[in-house]
């Protein structure tokens, strides 16, 4: 056999050769009326591990390529050209070649441990159910009428919902605009998601936060734009490394996340602000804001949004309720100039032909009554409690350990733990002791940092899982 595998490719040698080996049954290397090597003179040949040969041979037969018969060896299926049966499809090559790039495997392994054991979550970015305001939500489905369409809406969202979303903007974020200049989206996620595909082509170059929300990272390279990275300290990025990144790769769009920032909940001071917006008119260059917390803050004070500071339009807004009402409501929403908006719209129509009529009725009259404002008055309070709590139960339990700055805001803390660790032998460790956060490799490039989010559980369950952390890590 002249084939040999290539050890410096990302994909696994046993994927090559069950990938070489089909091919060299659709071309003839290898002849229906011959077996297949075995797996052990395989092995030899190639110079690899027995269970690679195992591996691959695996694959090959669960798509009905190869049939392995005691005594007789390993051949070629008899039925691989449909006489009796149809072939199965190579899903795993369909699943390796799409565009659209999976989540980091670590990540899907902390969704997956959150979704089906019951462990102590400091990883999920949502809100415990008793956070909710069910009484109202209830209040709204059960007293009020329906009034809205059961067909397709307009196309940037009920015309009633951007009236109220453009009160409550202007209300709550200092934020002058129109119903016309507003897309309702499914979450923040997807108006991200419709930027990056509208407005940007493979080869762009984009700034983002070091570190930067962990599900937004895949949408940038499957896109096929490069990012380079701003560091954040402890009140944002520095403007000058900004104008540096721009000066070096001409960059397209700023990607920031400015208030109570995820992961390390910092929070943009205004003067850095200015900064930011007059880089922006200087060079041309659109930031889109990610504004998901600024009404949280603890101190009571007015978190200012850079949109509302924005003169010239600069400044695409995205918010949602996904992370101060409830997350399974699904509304967002994006403000820009009016072509902007149609672009979007235009695409989002494309994908799911407009946004759920139920949901936007109940996400207008959650906004437009009293209960809203009280909901947040209590929903601060409650996540201060529990700030308050991880921040004591780390220097109870972890003391001269680690390193963190007190969050004022959001529902994160970001921490340095001081001693050497295996990253993934920590989180293994800590998921077999019940309790689950986010590694802080998943978010930048900084070191030794893990993610805590006390948004999901209650003041006794942070503190447990803090002790079960603490446990994890000594125990290494």
């Amino acid at each position: 056999m002249d084939w040999k595998p290539d050890r410096n490719a990302k994909k696994a040698i046993y994927k090559q050769l069950a990938e070489y080996i089909e091919n060299g049954i659709a071309h003839g290397t290898f002849p229906p009326d011959k077996p297949l090597p075995s797996e052990r003179s395989l092995a030899k040949e190639l110079n690899v591990n027995r269970s690679t040969v195992v591996a691959a041979y695996d694959e090959l037969e669960s798509n009905g390529l190869i049939q392995r018969n005691r005594g007789s060896g390993t051949t070629i299926s008899k039925d691989i050209w449909g006489i009796t049966k149809k072939r199965i499809p190579s899903w795993n090559r369909y699943i390796e070649a799409g565009s659209f790039l999976p989540n980091l495997p670590v990540t899907q392994r902390i969704r997956k441990e959150a979704v089906e054991h019951k462990l102590i979550n400091l990883a999920s970015g949502e809100l415990s159910e008793d956070l909710f305001p069910v009484g109202s939500l209830r209040q709204i489905t059960s007293s009020r009428s329906f009034i809205g369409s059961l067909g397709y809406d307009h196309p940037q969202g009920n015309a009633i919902l951007r009236e109220t979303i453009t009160e409550h903007v202007k209300q709550f974020r200092r934020i002058e605009t129109d119903p016309s200049s507003i897309l309702v989206t499914s979450g923040a996620q997807q108006a991200l998601h419709l930027v990056v595909q509208c407005l940007l082509k493979p080869g762009d170059a984009v700034a983002l936060e070091d570190p930067s929300y962990n599900f937004n990272l895949p949408i940038f390279k499957s896109a096929g734009i490069k990012p380079y990275y701003l560091s954040v300290d402890k009140d944002g990025i520095n403007p000058g490394e900004l104008v540096d990144l721009h000066k070096k790769h001409r960059i397209k769009m700023i990607f920031l996340n400015p208030s109570f920032q995820n992961p390390t909940g910092t929070l943009i001071s205004e003067g850095k602000r200015k900064a930011i917006l007059d880089i922006s008119s200087e060079h041309g260059i659109p930031v889109v804001e990610d504004d998901p917390y600024s009404l949280t803050s603890f101190t009571g004070e007015e978190v200012t949004a850079l949109k509302s500071m924005d003169a010239h339009g600069n400044v695409l807004y995205i918010s949602s309720l996904s992370k101060i009402v409830a997350s399974g409501l699904r509304i967002g929403w994006i403000i820009g100039p009016k072509p902007v908006i149609e672009r979007l719209s235009d695409a989002k129509q494309q994908i799911d032909f407009g946004h759920a009529s139920f949901t936007q009725w109940i996400a207008n009259d959650f906004l437009e009554s009293g209960s809203f404002h009280l909901h947040i008055k209590r929903l601060v309070k409650e996540l201060e409690k529990r700030r308050d709590q991880i921040v004591t139960s780390l220097n109870f339990y972890l003391k001269d350990q680690v390193e963190f700055a007190i969050p004022h805001g959001g529902i994160h803390l970001w921490c340095k733990l001081k001693k050497d660790f295996n990253e993934t032998q920590l989180l293994e460790e800590s998921i077999k002791k019940g309790v689950i956060y986010v590694p802080g490799s998943t978010m930048g490039s900084q070191k030794s940092f893990v993610r805590f989010t006390f948004a999901r559980e209650d003041t006794e369950s942070i503190h447990e899982g803090i002790k079960r952390f603490a446990e994890a890590l000594n125990s290494l």
